[in-house]
């Protein structure tokens, strides 16, 4: 390696070194930084989230999820207003729709949050979905372990709200809050949506409004039906978390303290029951597998003949090939 080569070299380690330290002491702009770079997917966030990784753990995940329209990105404020009077430090991660101009965060740095963005003691990132099929980039994850590592107490990671496709939050989050509202024309969908079946807490949002009480209800009767069900199904003396239905009005912060005690009591249960080391042994295996995915797919795409990719995309769009044909032709053509 020539002199500018090794000299090269040297200035990304002492750059990755001093970001990392930067993170450590929990500076906002090393942690902004840091962000960028797992966002951007530069060759050195690697080597820093590799360092950064033996300090985390210590974070609460907590995914906040819902149909849009339900108030959530007002319900989060409120969590961290709540959280930081409690003595927490908060690290708040907004997950909206990508631009398809810039691939950036459509709401930017979310002016809904002003409460908080000043304190010193919160840290909010706006961040893209950038097409991720479950709401969440794997930059989201980057983020969380960046922020975990910087000494956030708290995480609160809030999705893109696109109905049923945002589970992908539970395979984050220690605990997922899933938030709807009355009046929105939709308690029927609400109940048989794939959304409802990962949550650890539901929020009736927006609970001064007509129906409120009818969701609460529809609510627990379904915690109920899946109470009966899983008994009959699978009889056994575990200690099972019974998702718990809490009002709120996020505008006046009416609520906020109540929801802030069963997340904290969720907590407890995960930790006492042992469910905590699972959670975090599925968060490994969702990551490792998504790391897995585009890792391989980037290296077969790159691996393949110029102008391939484009001959077979024309064959399909032509009706020449299937779908299930192109791949195979991908897969031994090469």
């Amino acid at each position: 390696m020539c002199g500018q080569g090794r000299q090269r070299v040297k200035l990304d380690q002492d750059r990755v070194q001093d970001l990392l330290k930067g993170v450590l002491r929990g500076d906002q702009r090393s942690i902004a930084r840091a962000i960028s770079w797992a966002e951007r997917q530069v060759p050195q966030a690697r080597v820093l989230l590799a360092g950064l990784y033996p300090h985390t753990g210590q974070a609460h995940l907590i995914g906040v999820t819902g149909s849009p329209g339900t108030g959530k990105s007002t319900l989060v404020n409120q969590l961290a207003r709540a959280y930081r009077q409690c003595g927490s430090s908060v690290g708040v991660i907004a997950v909206d729709p990508t631009s398809p101009f810039s691939g950036g965060a459509l709401l930017g740095d979310r002016i809904r949050m002003r409460d908080v963005a000043g304190d010193p003691g919160v840290f909010v990132r706006s961040m893209a979905t950038r097409g991720a099929l479950g709401g969440l980039s794997r930059a989201t994850f980057d983020a969380a372990q960046i922020l975990d590592a910087g000494g956030y107490n708290v995480i609160l990671i809030e999705t893109v709200g696109v109905g049923q496709d945002e589970v992908e939050i539970a395979r984050t989050a220690h605990t997922t809050v899933v938030v709807e509202a009355p009046g929105l024309g939709d308690d029927i969908q609400t109940i048989k949506a794939g959304l409802m079946e990962i949550a650890d807490i539901y929020v009736v949002n927006k609970a001064d409004r007509d129906g409120a009480d009818q969701a609460v209800r529809a609510l627990e009767a379904k915690i109920d039906l899946d109470r009966a069900t899983s008994a009959a199904s699978a009889p056994t003396q575990e200690q099972t978390w019974e998702p718990m239905v809490c009002k709120a009005i996020a505008l006046d912060g009416t609520g906020i303290a109540e929801l802030v005690t069963a997340i904290k009591a969720h907590r407890a249960y995960l930790v006492k029951s042992g469910r905590l080391k699972e959670k975090e042994q599925d968060r490994a295996r969702s990551g490792l597998k998504a790391l897995l995915s585009q890792e391989l797919l980037t290296r077969f795409l790159s691996r393949l003949e110029p102008g391939k990719l484009d001959s077979v995309l024309f064959s399909i769009a032509a009706r020449e090939l299937s779908l299930h044909e192109a791949l195979e032709q991908l897969l031994t053509d090469r």
